[in-house]
């Protein structure tokens, strides 16, 4: 069993790297969670580095922002075994794209299913 643990090593936090992650990547969407993901390789020692993000335009007060944030990183957390078995490295950028507050349960569906359509979509292609 894999860990569920979402630690700083997992976290997309360089500027530069998301930059290019929205310069190159690509993207799948099932509205109202958008993934930008690009393959890459940093030192550090895990498949993906994950980042959340939500748009000030809907959402003005931070702490709405910050719990759709966490949402999503948590449910990222608890479904990314879904896409562990991976041999690359790739950056993620969960987009919030809709306009008002989710429900768990929506978030968690989306991100399911973002993650099983990226592991068809890219993971699997490559292993065959």
């Amino acid at each position: 069993m894999m860990s569920e643990s979402f630690g700083k090593k997992e976290k997309l936090k360089s500027k530069k790297e998301i930059e290019l992650l929205f310069a190159e990547g690509k993207s799948i969407a099932k509205y109202p969670v958008r993934l930008v993901f690009k393959m890459v390789s940093f030192e550090e020692d895990v498949a993906f580095k994950v980042g959340t993000s939500v748009s000030k335009r809907y959402f003005k007060k931070a702490v709405d922002r910050n719990r759709i944030k966490r949402l999503m990183r948590e449910s990222y957390r608890k479904n990314k075994y879904i896409v562990a078995n991976t041999t690359h490295q790739f950056t993620f950028m969960f987009l919030y794209t809709g306009k008002e507050m989710p429900e768990y349960d929506l978030i968690e569906s989306k991100i399911k299913g973002i993650l099983l359509k990226f592991v068809k979509q890219e993971i699997e292609p490559k292993s065959k």
